[in-house]
């Protein structure tokens, strides 16, 4: 031991011309540490990662990232125990200023910087806060584990809040000034090129209200009409109605259906990684359940399946027997990217303004908390953890509850007074008019 505290003063007072603090000393000695360590931040996240074994592709594909982009270029020539919260905070405002270049590039005429960034996108304030989670969650370790560090600078290191987009509800005035952007923007670019322009380019690009929009009950209800009778429309339904997620969705199994009980397992996803998908059970335990489905909903599958039978017998011996409800003409999985791209294909052509394939989540969520539903049956139904969460993220009140909400809130009072006013008329003493 003693060796070592002779060889940390003589590495320190090599690179500082200075001892170190007999209290950091003390200290290393008391928690076990290496006293000389030389690890830098780029080794141990390259140890790291080796070591997270268990997780799942997504969350490794996200590491990876965060790694690569951001903790090795800004961070990994450090030595991870002189890590500060200054050299942390100094990443995050790079990261910040990067923000400016992206766009900056985009909006620009020189291909050649917009070739730069082509493949970078700006990072949100969510994803900051995942960038931090994922260096704290590393730097612990190193803590726990190694012994290597006995402070975590990224735990303290402050970001602004990430506060979740709200869900705004396509109300008819929100609707009408959509609907005049976009077609100042499809002029605009009709005039601007030579050649036909692609109007759901446009339609999905211009800009919305909220970045999370819901259709009202009746957009819903036009979307599944215009999707009636097309090959996908109960795979559309069920995230509609049972709030699916598009990875579920993909991922059903006829095995997992009961059609009879008229119930649905959701047991599997397939996941999208850059363009590759991954198969595999539910992120969470909660992700992994049975919801029940209506009876029309039910009809739809049968429909459906009779459908598929009718596929598989058209496509002989190339028919691939994978099992999954939804497929294409051939029997194999659909790709989910697929799934978003015809969303948009028939949200366009039935005239409605734009949602992403994800906000029909929101929208289920809203329609069975307007049709009375228990929120912790909705809970479930989602497959979240938490009824908070189920709450605060995926419900919209759309106005005509919100109105409704009101006039019952109001009558109640109307109905309160009334009674009183009458009780009171009925406790007063009657008059006789005679005097002594």
């Amino acid at each position: 031991m003693r060796r070592k505290i002779c060889e940390l003063m003589l590495a320190t007072l090599k690179d500082t011309k200075a001892l170190p603090p007999v209290e950091e000393v003390r200290r290393k000695v008391r928690t076990h540490q290496d006293l000389n360590p030389t690890v830098t931040v780029a080794e141990w996240m390259e140890e790291f990662l080796r070591r997270k074994r268990k997780i799942d592709a997504t969350t490794r594909r996200s590491y990876e990232a965060h790694i690569r982009l951001y903790f090795v270029p800004y961070l990994g020539h450090i030595r991870l125990d002189r890590l500060r919260v200054s050299d942390i905070a100094g990443m995050l405002d790079a990261i910040e200023e990067f923000n400016d270049v992206i766009t900056t590039a985009r909006a620009s005429d020189d291909l050649e910087q917009r070739a730069k960034v082509r493949y970078r996108r700006p990072v949100g304030p969510s994803t900051m806060h995942r960038i931090r989670a994922t260096l704290r969650h590393a730097l612990n370790i190193a803590i726990k584990q190694d012994r290597l560090i006995d402070f975590n600078p990224a735990a303290v290191v402050e970001l602004p809040d990430a506060d979740r987009p709200k869900a705004l509800v396509w109300t008819d005035e929100r609707v009408a000034d959509w609907s005049q952007d976009l077609q100042r923007r499809l002029a605009a670019e009709q005039q601007r090129r030579s050649t036909r322009v692609n109007p759901i380019n446009v339609y999905i690009s211009t800009p919305r209200p909220s970045p999370v929009m819901v259709w009202t009950p009746a957009h819903t209800s036009a979307f599944l009409a215009q999707a009636t009778g097309h090959r996908l429309f109960v795979l559309y339904r069920l995230i509609a109605l049972r709030g699916l997620r598009r990875g579920e969705a993909v991922g059903l199994r006829w095995k997992d259906i009961d059609l009879d009980a008229g119930t649905v397992g959701v047991h599997w996803q397939i996941t999208q990684l850059g363009w590759e998908t991954i198969q595999g059970k539910p992120k969470t335990e909660a992700s992994d359940r049975t919801i029940a489905l209506d009876a029309d909903t039910v009809t739809a599958l049968r429909a459906h399946r009779k459908t598929q039978a009718a596929e598989r017998l058209a496509a002989g011996e190339i028919w691939v027997d994978s099992g999954f409800v939804f497929t294409d003409e051939i029997g194999q999985p659909l790709h989910p990217q697929q799934v978003s791209d015809l969303f948009y294909l028939l949200s366009y052509a039935a005239g409605l303004p734009p949602v992403r394939l994800h906000d029909l989540r929101h929208g289920a969520a809203s329609l069975m908390l307007a049709a009375g539903v228990d929120l912790k049956i909705v809970q479930e139904t989602l497959g979240h953890v938490s009824s908070t969460f189920t709450r605060d993220t995926y419900t919209s009140v759309y106005p005509e509850v919100a109105r409704a909400a009101a006039e019952s809130t109001a009558a109640l009072i109307s109905t309160t007074s009334d009674a009183t006013r009458q009780a009171r008329l009925i406790a007063l003493p009657t008059r006789t008019g005679t005097s002594t």
